[in-house]
């Protein structure tokens, strides 16, 4: 990892309580004389991150992009190339710089996997801006929440509700993903089973949503109930590509019955998640291209709440000390954020994660 990033938080699966220990996996290749703590709690002994040009040091240069090159496993066909990934890298570790100025919470943001990515290249991790796709599922019913008390944390990974971390490749195919995620802890909450579903065949054989381009989990839901279910992971394994459908019938066995919108109220959010299972929802992921650990808390200027353009999963909430964050499992695979998922601060409908909350129904 080099000297792009240290004193990373590790959040156990429980919410609330983290341990202090460090990720021995976060420090394989580091270069410890070169190790820099920004965590925005440290700041009287970090008051700038020098890896970021606050104290005179170049914002960007070229050990450090040798150091993400090697720990990404970043290869150039040709010196032109990796002169323009070079400078792309640069331009974003100035992005960087304005998002961690400004994070409220205790998130670190550096050079991810995707840093040597225009904004433009980034979206095919992400999607079309959802408000740009027709929802054709709008007569959902409304969840019903009675106020009544919950624990002050709650994880669904603890009661083997959420499969594995995946990754989705270059294809905005994270409407799909967020969709099984949901089906899938449902399906093991009612039915006791948890198994991998098939976002392939969201992909290829829904009608109404854009395959790679992007799509909505709403519609998706009905798409679903009119292909009669979902085939296991297995049985239509992901390509990441649009491509033809070849859906088999028979062997879709994981049904839902309908859906539902859900509360964008997050205290009601986190009732209804602790009583029934992960919730879908949107997000704007600008600032995720550059997460790498702790509670996110950017300001509006860099999330809109109002322009959702990626799906994820909830699985769960906490608290660290007097931050109260929820548990978002993303689709990039285990390599990036905490170890594939997203600490979000819950409360202020941060980059709009309160917005279009939906669920499957299963009975």
């Amino acid at each position: 990892m080099g000297d792009l990033f240290v004193n990373r938080r590790n959040y156990g699966k429980r919410g609330g309580k983290f341990r202090k220990k460090r990720d021995e996996s976060w420090q394989e290749g580091m270069h410890h004389g070169k190790m820099w703590g920004i965590y925005r709690k440290e700041k009287e002994r970090h008051n700038q991150n020098p890896k970021l040009g606050g104290d005179g040091h170049d914002l960007c240069h070229g050990g450090m992009f040798k150091d993400f090159q090697k720990k990404h496993q970043k290869f150039y066909s040709t010196e032109e190339e990796e002169k323009k990934r070079f400078g792309i890298f640069c331009e974003n570790m100035k992005t960087v710089q304005k998002i961690q100025e400004k994070e409220q919470g205790t998130a670190v943001y550096g050079a991810t996997k995707f840093a040597d990515l225009t904004e433009k290249e980034f979206k095919k991790y992400v999607g079309k801006k959802w408000n740009l796709i027709k929802n054709t599922n709008k007569d959902m019913k409304q969840a019903y929440i009675k106020p009544r008390s919950i624990p002050e944390s709650f994880d669904w990974r603890d009661h083997n509700a959420v499969s594995e971390v995946k990754n989705q490749g270059s294809c905005g195919s994270c409407w799909a993903f967020s969709t099984t995620g949901n089906i899938e802890g449902q399906w093991a909450i009612q039915k006791k089973q948890l198994v991998s579903l098939s976002e392939q065949e969201l992909v290829s054989c829904d009608k109404v949503d854009q395959g790679c381009e992007g799509g909505l989990p709403s519609n998706a839901y009905k798409e679903i109930e009119r292909l009669g279910g979902l085939e296991t992971e297995s049985q239509y394994k992901y390509d990441g590509v649009d491509e033809k459908c070849t859906f088999n019938r028979s062997d879709a066995k994981f049904y839902i019955n309908s859906s539902l919108s859900i509360s964008s109220d997050e205290s009601e959010m986190a009732q209804w998640l602790y009583e029934n299972g992960p919730i879908s929802i949107g997000i704007n992921a600008f600032v995720m291209q550059f997460y790498m650990g702790g509670i996110s808390h950017p300001w509006k200027i860099f999330c809109n709440p109002k322009e959702l353009d990626h799906g994820v999963l909830i699985v769960g909430y906490g608290v660290d000390g007097s931050k109260p964050y929820w548990i978002v499992k993303n689709s990039w695979g285990p390599d990036w954020g905490e170890k594939g998922y997203y600490l979000v601060y819950r409360g202020d409908g941060v980059c709009g994660l309160n917005t279009m909350c939906t669920s499957a129904i299963i009975k």
